[in-house]
């Protein structure tokens, strides 16, 4: 787990816009893909990725809703799992850690290694 330096508080910033919904993630990401800004970090590609994998869980567990009878059940479940996600995630951007999420944050990380 690699703590960020206090210099670092720019990093810190692009990491939690990321989580502010699907629209903070695109601004995110366009500061981070910015050459010349110095926000290419391996700490903004961590929480780049982990943001993005928690998006793509949420729209899947969107769809599962639409499931007759047990969609309601698994949606409620699987969204209260997602924003446990989120405020873990959110809470490691802010604290300057790389954590990932629990049980789905490795396979987020290779997953999503295209983005870097």
């Amino acid at each position: 787990m690699e703590k960020l330096n206090e210099k670092t508080s720019e990093d810190k910033l692009v990491a939690i816009i990321s989580y502010v919904t699907l629209i903070g993630w695109i601004v995110a990401y366009v500061m981070f893909k910015d050459e010349k800004s110095g926000r290419k970090t391996e700490f903004n590609v961590f929480h780049i990725r982990q943001s993005l994998g928690i998006n793509i869980l949420f729209l899947v567990s969107w769809v599962v809703d639409f499931i007759p009878f047990i969609g309601g059940i698994l949606y409620t479940i699987v969204s209260l799992a997602i924003l446990v996600f989120w405020i873990l995630g959110l809470v490691a951007a802010v604290n300057g850690e790389m954590k990932e999420i629990p049980v789905v944050g490795n396979t987020i990380q290779d997953t999503l290694k295209s983005i870097n």
